[in-house]
């Protein structure tokens, strides 16, 4: 489908303009820094200003991954409480280093089980033994040195496809794909120690914009961030009530998390583009269980129908069919469980979230088959609204058109924006934060250039009608040739 920005084809000449404008002062602004910088002496001088530029922009601009992984790691650490205040002096220095050795230093035993009970129908985490800290600090590729990374759910082939476990040929033939199974395993221990870690803090009364920036200062601290090889997936959904996909929180966002909230988190992480995408939905109120469980039984029903030649359109009809089944009393009212029927599941391929399949949550006329070696992301969704979704809302989602011709761009704006999305995302979806956290402050006409360029394409959020409210669970799959495995899937889901 083809996304639009809120900006007329008649403003065009006018938007060019404001961004020639803004070229202009950025390269005053950087000139002045030179001058300032020489003639007045200062390092002093040159540090104040370039920690309020930070200040100002809600974010750190330094270029680069280490640095970028460095201020959303630090940018993400708790807050002391005003009773935690540090003293000033010797005193506060002394407390300051057993603090920082407190951090470095406690845990290697393994992390203890976790109790999910606030949040609803999120299963608990048993203990897991080993080397990792609680919280998790120790990278994942560190916990499995040989490479040997946990293997998610199995499930065996039925019908025609029976024969595949056990067949020597079909076992030759994961042997030659070992090394992309140990990339997508390695994604898959990193999305669930991340949401692990994400369920032991998520509370009502944390604004959106924390919760987002702790997960995903997370993710990349245990993936190891490494420039395109590995990282985030894709911006943190979050969601909430009536909005059903797509909203992450751009900077200066004030929305915090209530009690009677349904958020739907969703995050991916990637290694050599081996993207692994899985969702759930956080609440506190059991008003909401039924919603949840219409999504959870519609995702496994889907899992279930899902293999080597299974159809598209049957797989549909069997998720609409579950989710069908379920009705929610929300404050005295009941409302039949729809699936929202514009949103559909998904194939995924390297570096690229969508790879050209949908795998739809109504029945339709669609028979197209799954095939050997395909990975899956079966999401479903659920809403006590229309059943439909449309574009609303402030955008923060973008994503690089992956076969995108080359286009002449005029503004230099748009070719610097241009060349940071290549550098730090290239055809991974990427929100605003993110370009302010990239050192991209100033992207928002330069952005509007490149969805006009088609070259890049905005996914607004996707709203039901409003007082509505809607569920999300979403797993990714990988279609082996001796059996099914649910990679992503956990203890908790």
């Amino acid at each position: 489908s083809s996304f639009a920005l809120p900006w007329g084809a008649e403003h065009e000449c006018a938007a060019m303009a404001l961004a020639e404008e803004e070229r202009v002062q950025i390269e005053n602004d950087l000139e002045a820094d030179v001058v300032d910088a020489d003639a007045v002496a200062g390092e002093g001088t040159k540090k104040k200003r370039k920690k309020k530029k930070k200040a100002a922009n809600g974010a750190g601009a330094e270029d680069g991954d280490d640095a970028l992984l460095d201020a959303l790691i630090s940018g993400a650490q708790d807050k002391p409480a005003d009773d935690d205040v540090e003293a000033d002096g010797a005193e506060g220095a002394e407390a300051k280093k057993k603090k920082k050795k407190k951090k470095g230093g406690g845990g290697g035993a393994g992390l203890p089980a976790q109790d999910n009970s606030e949040l609803r129908r999120v299963g608990n985490w048993p203990e897991l033994p080993g080397k990792q800290t609680s919280p998790a600090t120790v990278p994942i590729a560190k916990l499995y040195p040989n490479r040997d990374f946990p293997k998610g759910e199995e499930q065996e082939y039925v019908g025609s496809n029976s024969y595949r476990k056990g067949n020597a040929e079909k076992a030759a033939a994961e042997k030659i794909m070992e090394s992309d199974y140990q990339d997508i395993r390695r994604a898959a221990e990193c999305h669930r120690q991340v949401r692990r870690f994400a369920q032991s803090y998520i509370r009502p009364g944390m604004t959106m914009i924390d919760i987002c920036q702790r997960l995903e200062a997370k993710t990349l601290e245990l993936i190891e961030k490494d420039g395109l090889n590995c990282g985030w997936g894709f911006p943190t959904g979050c969601s909430l009530n009536h909005v059903a996909a797509h909203y992450t929180p751009n900077y200066g966002d004030k929305i915090v998390l209530t009690h009677d909230d349904v958020c739907k988190l969703d995050f991916g992480v990637q290694v050599n583009g081996r993207i692994i995408d899985s969702a759930f939905t956080i609440a506190f109120n059991p008003k909401y269980d039924n919603l949840i469980a219409a999504t959870q039984d519609g995702t496994n029903t889907g899992i279930k129908e899902a293999g080597i030649d299974a159809r598209l359109s049957e797989i549909g009809a069997a998720i609409q069919e579950s989710i069908e089944s379920y009705e929610v009393e929300i404050d005295g009212k009941t409302y039949p469980v729809k699936p929202i029927r514009n949103l559909n599941g998904h194939s995924i391929g390297a570096y690229q979230i969508h790879a050209g399949k949908s795998v739809p949550i109504v029945k339709n006329n669609d028979n197209t088959k799954m095939e050997e070696g395909e990975m899956y992301a079966i999401e479903t969704f659920a809403s006590t609204g229309k059943g439909h979704v449309i574009e609303d809302l402030e955008c923060s989602h973008y994503m690089k058109i992956f076969d995108a011709e080359k286009v002449p761009l005029r503004l230099k704006s748009a070719k610097d924006l241009l060349r940071s999305i290549d550098q730090h995302f290239s055809t991974l979806a990427f929100c605003r934060r993110w370009l302010d956290d990239a050192g991209c402050t100033r992207h928002i006409m330069a952005l509007k250039n490149l969805v006009d360029n088609e070259l890049v394409q905005p996914y607004p959020p996707l709203c039901d009608v409003r007082g509505s409210f809607t569920s999300q669970m979403e797993h990714t799959i990988l279609l082996r040739p001796t059996c099914k495995e649910i990679v992503s899937r956990g203890d908790d889901y």
